[in-house]
C-alpha cells in the first residue's frame, strides 16, 4: 500500500504556528494525546480491523522529511520564522513516540507520548490516516458518484450565495478545515480545486497547508484547543492559563494571526479573561461548540461593553458546518461582524457514507491532567475526572450532565 501521508506539509496550518510557539517558549514541554472516536458504534467494521495497516502507514511517516521546496514556501508566510524553517529542516517523527494497539474492550488504541514539540505535530497525520484507511475498504463506484453528485450540489449553491451576496455586506467567507476527516487526499483536494473554480470570491483557502501551496491559495488557521489546554500545565495559576496563552500568543506573532479559540473552557469564562487589552489586541473570535448565536451574541455583547466596534472583529465559525448554516449564520451577524466560516467533515467527507467522529487529543502536559471544557458536553475529553472537577470549580462552570 502506498503510504497515505506522502509530504509533512499535508497537515493544517494551525499545527506549524502552535509549534513554533511551544518551540520559542516551552521547548521542554512533555506531553500525552490520547485517541477516541466519538461515533465507535456507528462503524461499517471495527477500527481495530485497519491495526496493521495503520502500523505500517505510522513507519512510513516516520521516514518523511521537508524537502527544500516545502521550507523555503514556510519561509514564505510572513508569521514563520527563520530560526523555526531551520528546526524543520531537522524535524523528523520519531516512532517511538506513538503506540497503536487493541484496548481491552476491543477497540483501536492510539497514544501519543513525548515531548510536545514531537509529539503534537501526529495528530492531524494520524487522524487523515485513520480515515483513509477505515473508508478504502467501504469505497465503490456508487459511493464516489454520490459524493460527486453532493459536490455538484455545494457548487450550485455556492454559486447561488455569490449572486446573492450584496456588494454592501461584508462578503461571505468560507474555507476548508477539513484536513483530519477527510475521505481521502485526493477528495479533499478535489473539493478545493471545484470550490475554488467555482467561487473564488467566497472561498478563501484551506487549512491543509500543502494544498494551498499546490494551488497558491491561502492557508488558514491559528491556534486549537491544544494550545490554550497546555497552559493549564505550564508555570502558571490555574486561574490565569487562557491570560497566559493569549499573551504568549501575542508575543510571538505581534498582530499575525489574530483569531482566539474561547471554548477550551467554555464561552462565558472565557470572556471573563478576554478583557480590553486582548479585545483590542486580537482580530477576532472562533466558535467551535455550542449554539453559535448565543455565542455571536455574547460575542457582541461584550465589544459592546469595552466600546470597541464590533464591525472592525471577525468571528469564524468551525463547529459542524455546512453551507446552509454558514449562509444562515452570515445572514444573522453580517450588519454587526465580519464573518467568515470553516467546513471541515461536510465538505471532504460528505459521501454517502457515515463520516467517521475521531480526535486525537491532549490529556496531559508535563505529567498533569489538562482538559477541555466544551460548549458541548460531547466534546470535553480528559483521562481525569477529579482533575475536570476541580477545573469546573475554579472556572464557575456547572457540570452539564449533574
Amino acid at each position: 500500500m502506498a503510504p497515505i501521508i506522502q509530504s509533512l506539509l499535508d497537515t493544517d496550518l494551525y499545527k506549524f504556528t502552535m509549534l513554533q510557539v511551544i518551540l520559542h517558549k516551552f521547548p521542554q514541554a512533555d506531553s500525552v494525546y490520547h485517541f477516541r472516536c466519538r461515533n465507535l458504534d456507528e462503524t461499517v467494521y471495527p477500527l481495530a480491523d485497519i491495526l496493521d495497516d495503520l502500523n505500517l502507514q505510522l513507519d512510513s511517516l516516520c521516514q518523511l522529511t521537508f524537502k527544500e521546496e516545502e521550507l523555503q514556501y514556510l519561509r514564505s508566510l510572513r508569521f514563520i520564522k527563520s530560526d523555526f524553517v531551520d528546526y524543520l529542516e531537522l524535524f523528523q517523527l520519531k516512532r517511538r513516540f506513538i503506540k497503536v494497539g487493541i484496548d481491552d474492550q476491543g477497540r483501536l488504541d492510539i497514544s501519543v507520548e513525548g515531548p510536545m514539540v514531537q509529539a503534537m505535530m501526529f495528530e492531524i497525520y494520524v487522524l487523515s490516516i485513520v480515515n483513509e484507511l477505515y473508508f478504502s475498504r467501504i469505497r465503490n463506484d456508487d459511493v464516489m458518484m454520490e459524493g460527486e453528485r453532493r459536490l455538484l450540489a455545494k457548487v450550485e449553491l455556492l454559486k447561488k450565495y455569490q449572486q446573492e451576496q450584496h456588494p454592501n455586506d461584508p462578503p461571505f467567507l468560507v474555507s476548508d478545515f477539513g484536513t483530519r476527516r477527510r475521505y481521502s487526499f485526493a477528495w479533499q483536494k478535489h473539493v478545493i480545486q471545484e470550490f475554488h473554480k467555482a467561487a473564488p470570491h467566497i472561498f478563501r483557502g484551506t487549512s491543509n497547508v500543502l494544498i494551498a501551496k499546490q494551488m497558491g491559495i491561502t492557508p488558514i488557521g491559528t491556534m486549537a484547543h491544544e494550545f490554550l489546554q497546555a497552559f493549564q500545565a505550564l508555570d502558571v495559576r490555574l486561574s490565569d492559563f487562557q491570560k497566559a496563552a493569549l499573551e504568549t500568543w501575542v508575543q510571538e506573532y505581534r498582530g499575525d494571526l489574530g483569531i482566539a479559540l474561547t471554548d477550551v473552557v467554555g464561552m462565558d469564562a472565557f470572556l471573563r479573561d478576554f478583557d480590553l487589552y486582548f479585545a483590542k489586541l486580537f482580530d477576532g473570535l472562533r466558535h467551535d461548540s455550542g449554539d453559535p448565536y448565543v455565542w455571536g451574541d455574547k460575542a457582541y455583547a461584550h465589544y459592546k461593553k469595552l466600546k470597541i466596534d464590533s464591525k472592525t472583529k471577525m468571528l469564524t465559525f468551525s463547529d459542524g458546518l455546512n453551507l446552509e448554516k454558514a449562509w444562515d449564520l452570515h445572514q444573522y451577524f453580517k450588519d454587526r461582524f465580519q464573518v467568515s466560516f470553516g467546513i471541515g467533515t461536510n465538505l471532504t467527507n460528505d459521501m454517502g457514507q457515515k463520516a467517521l467522529n475521531i480526535v486525537l487529543k491532549l490529556v496531559e502536559c508535563n505529567g498533569q491532567s489538562v482538559a477541555k471544557l466544551s460548549d458541548s458536553p460531547g466534546k470535553t475529553m480528559t483521562d481525569n475526572d477529579t482533575y475536570l472537577a476541580y477545573l469546573r470549580q475554579v472556572f464557575k462552570i456547572e457540570d452539564a450532565n449533574s
